[in-house]
């Protein structure tokens, strides 16, 4: 019998996540039969904090990262990792247009160990979109402002930039729920989400195992972090629901109804 717990938070430990997400990725490969140690990550600036990284240089995964920033993408290149592991870091600004040919165009294609997101925005829509890969887990960030029941997105905009849609850095991605409904969807189970509310860890159906299998409501955690600016661009360290109203007037697309509402109308 196992001594592991089967509750992941009880696993999280930071090496190069933001938080303890290296830690769950640990378990879950330990526990899910991979049979293709290969990673898609985007959104990683200069992959000095990452999901993927203590897998390329602890459990000698291979991978794809993509930037937006030529800066980052250099950044990654000339460090020594670069040439020590087997990865690829290329500079592209992903949208639901061009996301699968950027994938294939790196040599990925089928069944592969794991995908992140973490673009801070169309987060949703890019995992809607990927289709030219199966990872056997996925890990997304959700905004938790957004709650655990509704199932709500940003409307999809391709050049979305979380500062420039507002100033407070609040208005970004999805919630939990709509996730979770797109998981269930592709055919993937909700297993965690991180104990700090930000990331939503989903594994593929048919190796899910004995993995506990949450429901939104469940798995959800509000982010404590407090990382609302001001117009100036000044933290505020404005906490709790006084965040959501920040950005109440914003519209929201509602997945159950297909609409798009003001966020002040949802019931969270």
């Amino acid at each position: 019998m196992s001594l592991e717990s089967s509750n992941l938070n009880d696993h999280e430990f930071q090496v190069f996540s933001e938080w303890g997400e290296d830690g769950i990725i640990q378990y879950l490969v330990r526990n899910i039969d991979i049979e293709n140690n290969v990673f898609v990550e985007f959104g990683v600036e200069d992959y000095s904090e990452s999901n993927t990284r203590f897998l390329l240089e602890n459990n000698n995964w291979s991978g794809l990262v993509i930037d937006s920033s030529q800066a980052n993408v250099d950044c990654i290149k000339n460090e020594s990792m670069y040439w020590r592991c087997n990865l690829k870091a290329a500079c592209e600004f992903v949208d639901i247009e061009n996301i699968n040919r950027i994938i294939e165009r790196n040599g990925l294609t089928g069944d592969i160990g794991l995908l992140s997101i973490d673009i801070d925005g169309n987060d949703y829509w890019l995992w809607n979109a990927i289709n030219c890969i199966s990872p056997r887990i996925v890990i997304c960030e959700y905004n938790s402002l957004f709650g655990p029941r509704a199932k709500v997105t940003i409307p999809y905009n391709e050049k979305f930039n979380r500062t420039v849609a507002h100033y407070s850095n609040l208005y970004m991605g999805a919630s939990i729920a709509a996730l979770t409904s797109l998981a269930r969807e592709k055919g993937y189970s909700l297993v965690c989400s991180n104990s700090a509310g930000s990331n939503a860890f989903f594994v593929r159906n048919d190796v899910v195992g004995d993995l506990p299998i949450c429901e939104p409501e469940s798995a959800y955690v509000e982010s404590k972090f407090r990382e609302a600016r001001d117009e100036a661009g000044n933290l505020t360290f404005v906490c709790g629901d006084e965040r959501l109203s920040l950005i109440g007037d914003l519209p929201i697309f509602d997945l159950d109804t297909q609409k798009t509402v003001k966020i002040k109308e949802l019931k969270i």
